[in-house]
């Protein structure tokens, strides 16, 4: 018998990306560590990164700076800080 296979969580990018539009429309500013505090974890931690970069590209956000993430699992590390990119 082969040992049951682990499903990943095939729509957290898509859920990630419809929630960072959302906080962009609520939220003057967030970071990573606000996704982290709305969604579920991701199936891979990289995920969070590409969720916010797949945003941007869209053209739903831009970055605004920097700030100490506040994720113990961050170790108080840098963290992005972004908001909704402001119309031309």
């Amino acid at each position: 018998m082969t040992a049951a296979m682990v499903l990943e969580d095939a729509e957290w990018g898509a859920d990630a990306l419809a929630t960072i539009i959302a906080l962009s429309l609520v939220s003057s500013q967030f970071t990573a560590d606000t996704l982290r505090q709305e969604m579920r974890p991701p199936p891979h931690p990289g995920m969070v990164g590409a969720a916010f970069s797949a945003a941007r590209n869209l053209g739903y956000i831009t970055a605004a700076g920097y700030t100490t993430s506040t994720t113990p699992s961050r170790h108080h590390g840098v963290v992005r800080v972004w908001e909704r990119k402001k119309e031309a």
